[in-house]
This record gives C-alpha cells, structure tokens and sequence, in this order.
C-alpha cells in the first residue's frame, strides 16, 4: 500500500503543482456530474411525483391564479433541475486551459535547464517535458469527457422539463 502512495506522489510531483490543480478540479466536475445523474434519477422522481400531486389537488385548475400557480411549480423543478449545469460547463472549459497553463510551466522549467546546463542534462528535461505533458493530456481529457455529460445532462433536463410540463398541463 505504501509503494501505491509513494508511486502516486512521484506522478504528482512529476506533473508538477499545476497537475494537481487539475486533479482537484477533475474531481470536483466528477462530484458535481454524479450528483446531477443521483439527482435525475433518484430525487427528480419522487419531487415530480410530489409536484403533479399537488396540482392535482387543486380544485380549481384553470384561472389564472391557478395557471400562475402551475407556473410556479415548472419554474421550481425547472430551477432544480438546472442546478450545477453551469458550473459542469465552466470546469469544462477552465480544464484545458488550466492544462495549458501546465505547459507554460513546463516549457519554463526546460529553459530553466537548458540555460543551466546545456543540452547535456537529459534528466532535467525530461521533467520539464513531463511537467508540460501531464497537466495538459489530464486537462483535455477531463474536460473532453466532461463535455460528453454536460451536454447528456443538458439534453435530460430538457427533456424532464418537457415531461414536468406535459404532466402539468394535460390533466
């Protein structure tokens, strides 16, 4: 267990402190996908469920206070189920460009060497080089995968709103 922790912290320290901004980041887009799929599918049933049964109580269904009032309902299961789409598609845009940024530093850290020693120090570029390589392929890839979901999870909420407003509507 011990050689895992130690192999994990020399790729770490091989991507250099940018390479684990995107690791931090990554895991919070993963944290925010999972709970919108635990929300579409566990908590949206039970609270649609709740919502048509509440309108469904209502006597009265077609004025315009009871339209208001159906109104609201899609407007808060709406909102809900919109929450953290934003922030899904803003950590797959900062992703890439935070690996970016990891290349920059890379790149710095092979000058850094060249300056230093000349071509004849291979090891040090070879950390320069990783430095560069493993925050960008972990950015992209993250932020490629993340785009998948954001748009599944987009194209779900609209489709969940279509259902919530056909329910409500269609007595």
């Amino acid at each position: 267990m011990l050689d895992q922790v130690d192999i994990m912290r020399e790729f770490f320290i091989k991507g250099g402190p940018v390479f684990t901004g995107v690791f931090l980041l990554s895991i919070c887009l993963w944290a925010l996908i999972i709970e919108r799929y635990y929300f579409i599918y566990k908590i949206y049933p039970v609270r649609l469920r709740s919502i048509v049964q509440q309108w469904q109580k209502r006597h009265e269904r077609s004025s315009w206070f009871a339209l208001k009032v159906r109104d609201g309902l899609l407007s808060e299961i709406s909102i809900e189920l919109k929450h953290n789409l934003i922030p899904i598609r803003a950590l797959t845009g900062i992703l890439p460009l935070l690996g970016l940024l990891g290349t920059v530093t890379g790149m710095i850290a092979i000058f850094e060497v060249l300056n230093v020693f000349g071509n004849s120090n291979a090891r040090g570029m070879a950390e320069g080089i990783s430095r560069a390589l493993l925050p960008t392929t972990a950015g992209l890839v993250t932020s490629i995968i993340g785009i998948y979901f954001s748009a599944d999870l987009y194209k779900r909420t609209k489709t969940n709103e279509l259902l919530a407003k056909d329910l409500l509507t269609h007595d």
